[in-house]
């Protein structure tokens, strides 16, 4: 019994202090309740309220909480159960003394709260990715991306990266030439640059301009530098005169531009390293990610961010490893439907997403994913396009040359199982190549003067001691023009069905234009062609016969390389082997042959469908990229292909840009 004195001792102490608190009144009165003293509870008055004279107010008092909910959860549709959302509180309050006017009904505005009865359902992706291995890649972590030496630091900028993003502003002018157009940036309820209610990002306080030393320098190489050959085929200049105003509020822009402007420094000056620019990258991609699962984003900087992603990785070294935004951004493309009737930014990411996939296809010999006939373009060269506005004309340029590329691609590789069935297909074949011919032609005839060189001087005529002509030509896009123009025609000259390069007629054609290509490049100070000059000229070096020619492109493609960062080694090793200077020998016998092509009498060759001379020898195969393939990169670049981009992030968007009413430039 002694041993339990104490916990009886204990128990008795603790129930003392127990009844000695007071205990919590429940139903005193709401007088003092408001002065926060204790109520006896006294009926009909309690004794505070008789001592100090005050109303002693009875009753049960409710607290409402008034939250407003302009973007309600939305759940997946599912044919078993609907769900609907009911809000009851202004019910239950009228039922109280003042409740209804406390808490008035809430007038919701039809353009905050979006009509979805008539949109298309969306579905929620699940499962993993599940793509083709060189177009989309698993993308790469920053822990994965970086040195080890670098983890550290890196780690500590994105533990206190701020959120610059901040409440939309409508961009706006009355010049519909120089900013967004209207219909490029829809009205509301739309999500586009103009609506300050759909936005991206979490919203924050206007970053105002750039005051980091390191970000000020990036945003200044990428906008002379990077964006001055993205906007060489946009007249209003959007990558590097517009978009970077948008980027001051909108973090996923933003780091897209500095990765750009980061990877190219690195390019040009061994002093800084790609881990910036990857951190950036990374960033911006993380973000993109996050924006594509949210059915209310702004479409519109989704996809313009997808582009920039998609310049960077073609930018880096090794893009096969890289390859996770070029088929994204073009299926972004296509999800906002810009094609080339649009205008403003629309135009912008479409024609640099299409210019880059041809100069691909160009080089690796793929068909255009995308084909030329949807794109959208105008082709009526009777009709007239607005002075000084050669960009029309590139584009219809771009066409062609694209047609050309597919062409050129679908070249047979085996003859048919019988010679009849082989000349209906060489006489299908014959009349393409003569359709394309007369085609680009009649562009090279009907194009205004302006998009012809102002000067041209032949090798003799200089000071320059260039083996090539001196071809003056004035403003970027008629540069661009040009030599989009000779890859054309080079390109036909290698891709007759009938006659072969050595024949007088081909050897003369490709020569001719392979020289005044080389001439534009040689003779060229503009740093904004150099992606298109870059893969024209690898082009035209391959028709080249001169030793002192080859050389001199090869001096060319340095230059290229020492003043923009574009890696042009590559085209070093790939031109001396198709030059044959990797055996002597080999050189020597090909300029034998070139030697008896150019004395070879001029022959002149009838085309009949029932009389066509015999098919020549194909030439030897040469190892490269297979023939008549479509772009494999590119192929499902298409949210509605079962293998698209961003499989395991993408969400439909709940509103789409408009499409453009109008068939002019």
């Amino acid at each position: 019994m002694a041993t339990n004195e104490p916990t009886g001792g204990i128990a008795a102490g603790e129930s003392t202090s127990a009844a000695a608190r007071p205990k919590r009144v429940r139903t005193g009165c709401l007088t003092c309740r408001e002065r926060h003293l204790k109520c006896d509870e006294g009926l009909p008055e309690c004794q505070n309220c008789r001592k100090s004279s005050r109303a002693c107010k009875r009753g049960v008092r409710l607290n409402f909480i008034d939250t407003q909910v302009r973007n309600p959860p939305i759940t997946p549709p599912t044919q078993e159960w609907d769900i609907a959302f009911q809000d009851e509180s202004r019910e239950i309050a009228s039922e109280y003394r003042g409740g209804l006017g406390r808490y008035a009904a809430f007038s919701q505005d039809s353009e905050d709260t979006p009509d979805i009865k008539d949109e298309a359902l969306y579905q929620f992706s699940s499962g993993v990715m599940n793509t083709p291995t060189l177009a989309h890649q698993q993308l790469p972590s920053l822990q994965q991306s970086l040195p080890a030496e670098n983890m550290e630091s890196y780690s500590a900028v994105s533990q206190r990266r701020p959120d610059n993003s901040r409440e939309q502003q409508i961009h706006s002018s009355d010049n519909t030439d120089t900013t967004f157009t209207s219909q490029t940036i829809p009205p509301p309820p739309l999500p586009t640059y103009n609506n300050p209610k759909q936005i991206l990002t979490p919203p924050s306080e206007d970053r105002g301009p750039l005051d980091g030393p390191e970000e000020l320098l990036f945003m200044q190489v990428f906008v002379e530098e990077v964006g001055l050959w993205m906007d060489s085929l946009d007249p209003y200049k959007h990558f590097s005169r517009l978009l970077p105003f948008e980027s001051l509020h909108e973090p996923m822009l933003l780091n897209a531009f500095l990765a750009c402007g980061a990877r190219h420094l690195s390019l040009v000056n061994p002093a800084y390293h790609e881990d910036k620019a990857l951190h950036y990258y990374d960033d911006a991609t993380t973000r993109l990610l996050e924006a594509l699962q949210n059915p209310n984003r702004d479409t519109v900087i989704c996809a313009t961010t997808a582009v920039i992603l998609n310049v960077y990785e073609i930018m880096s070294e090794r893009p096969l490893q890289r390859m996770n935004h070029i088929a994204g951004a073009r299926a972004l493309i296509k999800e906002c439907r810009w094609t080339a009737k649009s205008s403003g930014v629309g135009a912008a990411c479409f024609w640099l997403n299409v210019g880059m996939e041809l100069l691909s296809c160009i080089r690796f010999n793929w068909q255009v994913a995308w084909d030329p006939d949807l794109w959208g373009v105008d082709m009526d060269f009777s009709r007239e396009i607005d002075y000084g506005r050669e960009e029309g004309w590139t584009y219809r340029l771009m066409y062609i040359v694209a047609k050309i590329a597919n062409f050129r691609s679908s070249v047979p590789r085996q003859a048919e199982s019988t010679q009849h069935a082989e000349q209906v297909r060489l006489q299908t074949r014959f009349h393409e190549w003569n359709r394309l011919k007369d085609w680009i032609d009649s562009w090279n005839n009907a194009s205004p003067r302006m998009l012809r060189p102002m000067g041209y001087l032949y090798p003799h005529q200089t000071s320059s001691k260039s083996a090539f002509p001196e071809v003056w030509l004035i403003k970027r896009t008629t540069i661009v023009a040009r030599l989009f123009y000779h890859t054309g025609m080079c390109l036909l000259a290698q891709t007759h069905p009938v006659l072969s390069t050595r024949t007088p007629e081909m050897h003369d054609l490709q020569q001719s234009h392979a020289h005044d290509l080389c001439g534009i490049v040689a003779h060229n100070k503009d740093r904004g062609v150099a992606s298109v000059a870059i893969r024209s000229l690898a082009i035209a070096a391959e028709c080249l016969v001169s030793r002192r020619e080859q050389e001199e492109v090869l001096e060319i493609f340095d230059r290229i390389q020492k003043e923009t960062g574009w890696r042009t080694g590559f085209l070093h090793k790939e031109l001396k082997e198709k030059w044959g200077w990797n055996n002597e020998e080999q050189y020597q016998q090909q300029q034998q042959q070139n030697m008896a092509a150019s004395i070879l009498p001029l022959q002149n060759f009838q085309f009949q469908a029932s009389n066509l001379p015999p098919i020549p020898p194909p030439p030897p195969l040469k190892q490269g990229p297979r023939q008549g393939i479509i772009n494999p990169i590119l192929r499902s670049a298409d949210f509605s292909a079962p293998t698209h981009p961003y499989q395991s992030h993408y969400v439909a968007p709940l509103h789409l840009p408009p499409q453009p009413q109008y068939s002019h430039y």
